[in-house]
């Protein structure tokens, strides 16, 4: 593996969705990230070569309710520079597994966790899912048009912006200050504080007035004709965000909309009766006439893709933003470095793939990888 954190050494818990990102992203800046699978697994949603999620890493069967099988984590974590899980609290520590057991065993270990509500605190042992830790957060509510409920937002603002991005800025950061310390900590990652931290721009736009609590009446909420979503003759869309004043002027031009026949543009109490005025005319083409017409322009007015789409786009073919095998296609690793990029990517491996690999290197025979496999403690 290439990457700036090419020699970090890793180790994930097996969970779903955040963890296996946050560890994700680290393994695609170079990171060796060794993930520790329950023997039958029963965790993963997808199935070989499309478990992108668990690309770029190596994996190992552990029955972790064994008192080899737990010896056996912690020689892996002793030998690591940082933990990654995303379990309940309690969990980890009732495996014996918990940060003050492995930290004991290795005091320079960045030890992150990562749960929907925090360790603590009264919703801590609860369930909860993406959908309710935004909610909390406060980021939920004004995702919505007029008079309507909120939009379901994929799981993309708690998960795994929220949760995902923020343990993984929290282990690069941890790293990098026990590099100069030469001490470990945890890092405690709570989801709904993440997608709580994203809304900072906009808690400060409610406090100073500029911000209405009703949805759908803002600048970026829907709100503003300029900045929409539109329904084009095909029964496709396109997504406009002409805030400036000079590409709002190219937008009124491409759509054939003289500005002195329209109110002003941010004449707030016109907005719906302006963006009636839009959906007509933009409702008169087709999608990609609409592209055609804006192609080239300032005008802030482009397709809006599907999945399948949208790694044919131009854009993304001249950037490579997509690496296609065979039939498996997949964002590359992102952000790109100048010194040392990382354009590598390993298939996601099958359940155990590396248990014998691994176990050799740290010192166990072929007859001892047998019998710890004969005894139910490795798969």
């Amino acid at each position: 593996m290439a990457g700036p954190l090419r020699g970090v050494k890793l180790v994930e818990m097996v969970n779903v969705g955040p963890a296996p990102y946050a560890s994700m992203l680290l393994a695609d800046m170079g990171a060796e990230v060794i993930r520790i699978e329950r023997p039958g697994g029963g965790i993963h949603s997808y199935p070989g070569k499309f478990d992108l999620l668990n690309r770029n890493k190596r994996c190992i069967c552990i029955d972790l309710k064994t008192a080899r099988g737990k010896d056996l984590a912690l020689q892996l974590i002793t030998l690591a520079d940082g933990l990654i899980e995303g379990f309940r609290p309690g969990v980890m520590e009732r495996l014996g597994l918990g940060p003050d057991i492995c930290l004991e065993r290795n005091p320079r270990l960045v030890y992150g966790r990562m749960t929907g509500w925090g360790q603590d605190g009264p919703l801590a042992d609860k369930t909860g899912h993406d959908l309710n830790y935004i909610a909390i957060a406060g980021a939920l509510h004004p995702i919505a048009r007029v008079n309507e409920k909120p939009a379901v937002p994929l799981q993309l603002v708690g998960d795994f912006a929220g949760g995902s991005q923020f343990l993984a800025l929290g282990m690069v950061s941890a790293l990098f200050e026990t590099s100069r310390s030469g001490q470990g900590q945890v890092i405690d990652a709570a989801i709904v504080e993440g997608a709580a931290h994203l809304m900072t721009p906009i808690f400060a736009a409610q406090q100073v007035g500029y911000w209405s609590e009703q949805p759908g009446t803002n600048l970026i909420d829907s709100g503003a004709p300029f900045y929409n979503v539109y329904e084009t003759a095909d029964g496709k869309y396109v997504a406009i965000g002409a805030i400036e004043a000079p590409f709002y002027t190219e937008l009124l031009a491409g759509l054939g909309l003289a500005d002195s026949d329209l109110p002003d543009q941010h004449d707030t109490a016109q907005w719906p009766a302006m963006k009636a005025r839009f959906a007509t005319v933009i409702a008169t083409k087709t999608r990609d006439e609409w592209a055609a017409v804006f192609e080239g322009s300032n005008a802030c007015c482009y397709p809006v893709l599907t999945m399948s789409e949208v790694r044919h786009h131009p854009q993304h073919q001249a950037r490579g933003t997509f690496v296609e095998d065979n039939d498996v296609w997949q964002p590359r690793p992102v952000p790109r470095f100048s010194r040392t990029e990382n354009n590598h990517i390993s298939k996601p491996v099958g359940l155990g793939a590396n248990t014998d690999e691994i176990l050799q290197e740290l010192g166990y025979s072929e007859s001892a990888c047998n019998e710890l496999h004969d005894s139910g403690v490795v798969a």
